[in-house]
């Protein structure tokens, strides 16, 4: 096995208690985790795959994505029910896998949680530079604001982060049926949602009656739109990170994880009927940063555009909140085995909160935003911070989901008698579907150059990581619970 070949450094005795953690989380709180850290992907973000494949063909693309996030969340249902470690995607690859399966799993999830969290506050800083008339200038100082909040929040304790996680989740939802109910009089989907068309060229155009065709590109544009739709779904599987803060994780994470999924199927159902079937449409809400928001003017008028862009933040910071818990205990569980250098992994004394890794994985994704900020000057900055930082994210997310289900086909195939309190009721065909949709999904973002620059950049971040861990992680492995277990079960097989 490959564990043979690596050294485990000896620890002192207080080195697990400078890195505890507390339990807190029920179902609900865990249901609020995985809704929350999506939330703000049925608020923006998701409407950019409209002009890609039209209503139609964004829509396909939605469905087959929805059918990809099922089986990986019953995949991870079955896995965190039976590997209830902090280090979620990374411990079942590292079960299955290998350190370095496990270390290559943890990288792809390292690069979407430390940069989501960037893209989600860049565009809260937008919305709140609008409501409050701020000059562009000063949009980093929202940065700064949101991760001081946010991080401190964080830290202060896993009982207040989850009770803040459970009301601003809530409150996205609250926000988001305010306006299905106030778009339902007042839609016509023939007219708006239909309102895209193929010119002579082949690319979008407006059909300013409506009325178009289901798929103006074809079944083309649908495979075009998959990397979009991915927005509806995006975090949802950082749910098992909280694993070792559940009270009864082997239980309650499947539970969670599966009413959260559900959750958003319907909310996501209901903003792509909705959202285009109102003023402008389709064809504009294709490139509009804010189509909720757009939504809002067409129920309710332009007179209560900056309450509406308020209220709008909601669903940013229910996102930004709930994935910088992910990021802590992702960067937490690295680092606690000797994967990431090793202080990342000290918690704080008195709430029992990672706050060096949270303080950390800010830093850099601060760092970057400021380097392209000043680099490239304000406005190119701000486009490659939404752009090429967002598509940077979901290509880790997809190289993740790939892995984990890898992971999941291994463990069933070399571990069957692994105690699995859940099981997945689509077995081994539902981690099969989910490679196979995820692989597609990734080889259309690197067709399109829009995306191809993140994956590139991706690479860049993983030669780094795999250079350090060849170099120095791998030989000052430590025995953390998901190493200990993984030893263990491969002696017993």
């Amino acid at each position: 096995m490959p564990d043979e070949q690596n050294s485990y450094t000896q620890v002192s005795a207080d080195y697990f208690a400078k890195r505890g953690l507390r339990r807190y989380a029920g179902v609900a709180s865990l249901w609020a985790l995985g809704v929350g850290a999506v939330i703000s992907g049925h608020y923006s973000g998701w409407n950019l795959g409209l002009l890609a494949g039209g209503w139609g063909g964004f829509a396909l693309a939605a469905l087959v994505i929805a059918v990809m996030y099922l089986g990986l969340v019953f995949c991870i249902a079955e896995m965190g029910a039976a590997l209830p470690h902090t280090g979620g995607a990374y411990s079942f690859a590292r079960a299955s896998m290998g350190p370095w399966g496990g270390f290559i799993t943890g990288l792809c999830e390292n690069v979407e949680y430390v940069l989501t969290p960037a893209v989600v506050v860049s565009f809260l800083a937008t919305y709140l530079a609008a409501v409050f008339d701020t000059p562009t200038a000063w949009l980093p100082a929202y940065w700064v604001a949101g991760y001081a909040v946010f991080v401190g929040l964080n830290v202060w304790g896993v009982e207040l982060s989850f009770r803040v996680t459970v009301v601003v989740t809530l409150a996205a939802l609250a926000c988001l049926a305010v306006f299905w109910i106030s778009a339902l009089p007042v839609a016509e989907f023939k007219r708006f949602a239909l309102n895209i068309g193929a010119g002579p060229d082949g690319t979008a155009i407006e059909l300013p009656q409506g009325d178009g065709p289901l798929l103006p590109f074809g079944i083309t544009g649908a495979f075009a739109a998959l990397p979009f739709a991915v927005w509806l779904f995006l975090a949802i599987e950082q749910l098992p990170l909280a694993a070792e803060e559940s009270m009864d994780p082997s239980r309650d994470i499947p539970r969670g994880i599966i009413a959260g999924l559900l959750t958003l199927f319907v909310s996501a159902g209901l903003i792509l009927w909705l959202n285009p079937s109102v003023a402008p449409g389709s064809f504009k809400l294709g490139v509009s940063g804010e189509p909720l928001l757009d939504g809002f003017r067409a129920t309710f008028g332009d007179g209560l555009a900056k309450t509406l862009a308020l209220v709008a933040c909601i669903g940013l910071i229910a996102s930004f909140h709930t994935i910088l818990f992910a990021k802590g205990r992702q960067i937490y569980s690295l680092s606690r085995a000797g994967y990431f250098p090793r202080f990342l992994s000290i918690t704080h004394p008195r709430h029992k909160t990672p706050y060096v890794a949270l303080l950390a994985g800010s830093a850099v994704a601060l760092a970057i935003m400021f380097g392209l900020w000043f680099g490239m000057g304000a406005e190119k900055g701000a486009v490659a911070i939404q752009g090429t930082l967002l598509n940077m994210a979901v290509a880790g997310a997809m190289l993740s989901y790939l892995l984990q289900a890898v992971s999941f086909i291994v463990l069933r195939m070399r571990r069957p008698r692994l105690a699995r309190p859940y099981r997945s009721p689509l077995g081994i065909l539902g981690a099969i579907v989910t490679l196979v949709i995820a692989t597609i999904t990734l080889a259309f973002q690197l067709v399109d150059p829009m995306f191809a620059t993140g994956v590139t950049w991706v690479g860049v971040w993983f030669t780094l990581g795999i250079i350090w861990f060849a170099l120095v992680g791998q030989n000052r492995l430590v025995l953390a619970p998901e190493e200990a277990f993984a030893i263990g079960a491969s002696e017993s097989d």
